[in-house]
């Protein structure tokens, strides 16, 4: 029975272990490991115990844990902060050219400029965020 204790801390340990790597290999040996405890737990052959943690740790790492990645990672093309209102549209409420302005963009007032130096803005136009630069919306009044 100490056996099976010894596999299901070192289980616990990796599992907590992995907060910290973030790459699901030490979930998937503490997974393993949590294995070799139930199989410690049953049988009380260390031999087995090993086999039961090599075997399934080893088909984690290779079967679930590319599954897993590939499920986290396919989120990841969520824009979020300044990059989600990239290409959104504003309406200009003063005079905006390379100098500075505002537009209301997302219900808020934000400083603005031209995205080229020749291009001035007339109040109430509706324009296209092309960059956001600090806290500065960089508009362009074409598509």
């Amino acid at each position: 029975m100490t056996a099976a204790i010894i596999w299901l801390i070192v289980g616990l340990v990796l599992v907590v272990a992995e907060v910290l790597s973030g790459d699901f290999v030490l979930v998937m040996l503490g997974l393993g490991a949590l294995a070799g405890a139930a199989s410690a737990a049953l049988t009380g052959n260390p031999i087995i115990d090993v086999l039961v943690f090599g075997v399934s740790s080893a088909g984690l790492i290779i079967l679930a844990r590319p599954a897993l990645k590939r499920k986290l990672l396919s989120g990841t093309d969520v824009r979020t902060n300044t990059d989600a209102l990239l290409g959104t549209t504003a309406v200009t409420i003063s005079t905006v050219n390379s100098a500075g302005g505002q537009a209301k963009l997302a219900g808020e007032v934000w400083s603005a400029r031209s995205l080229t130096d020749t291009e001035v803005i007339e109040p109430g136009t509706t324009v296209t965020v092309v960059e956001i630069a600090g806290a500065t919306a960089v508009v362009s009044s074409s598509p």
